[in-house]
């Protein structure tokens, strides 16, 4: 019976990562599709990712760069819109802009015997402007989660890591598990 329970635990370590990967993509897929409701199945999907790539070609062209910026300064001044456009363009800015956010991995010290100590990302290297001279901003990210919490810390607090930041965020989100 213990045999059979091992190979039972051994089969869904096997088979979950995967399976919930296709299974993700999947519904994703789907999602998409059945936005434009094609008898083609697979064609909403495809015709969103021609438009995404289009309106990236253009944007990236030196006449529409007037417009999109307009439009950003636009949505950069409105009360409520503002907060909630400039936190998803940073989020997205950090992910595949051009200045990625999450590129400083770093240790932070967390106890005072310096025991305990936390992975994180430097992502902001001043904190003047909030009357914090002496500090820096740190992301910790969560193990299986796509949220964090950002603290700050006195710089001496904080130990660069000498490590590919992709490798740091994985062991991070792993809950440590990966690049064992």
């Amino acid at each position: 019976m213990k045999k059979l329970t091992r190979y039972f635990f051994n089969g869904l370590l096997l088979l979950v990562p995967g399976v919930a990967t296709i299974y993700v993509v999947y519904i994703v897929f789907i999602k998409i599709d059945n936005l434009y409701r094609f008898p083609v199945p697979g064609l909403g999907f495809i015709l969103t990712i021609t438009v995404i790539t289009f309106i990236g070609f253009i944007g990236s062209n030196f006449l529409t760069k007037k417009l999109i910026n307009a439009i950003d300064m636009i949505f950069s001044r409105l009360p409520l819109i503002k907060m909630i456009y400039t936190s998803i363009k940073d989020l997205i800015n950090a992910f595949v802009g051009d200045k990625k956010g999450f590129n400083k991995p770093v240790t932070v010290i967390l106890s005072r015997d310096g025991n305990v100590k936390a992975i994180g990302f430097l992502t902001n290297e001043s904190l003047n402007n909030l009357g914090l001279s002496d500090s820096v901003a740190v992301y910790l990210p969560q193990s299986y989660n796509f949220a964090g919490n950002l603290i700050i810390v006195p710089k001496e607090q904080v130990i660069p890591l000498d490590a590919d930041s992709v490798d740091v965020m994985k062991f991070v989100v792993s809950g440590g598990i990966a690049g064992r």
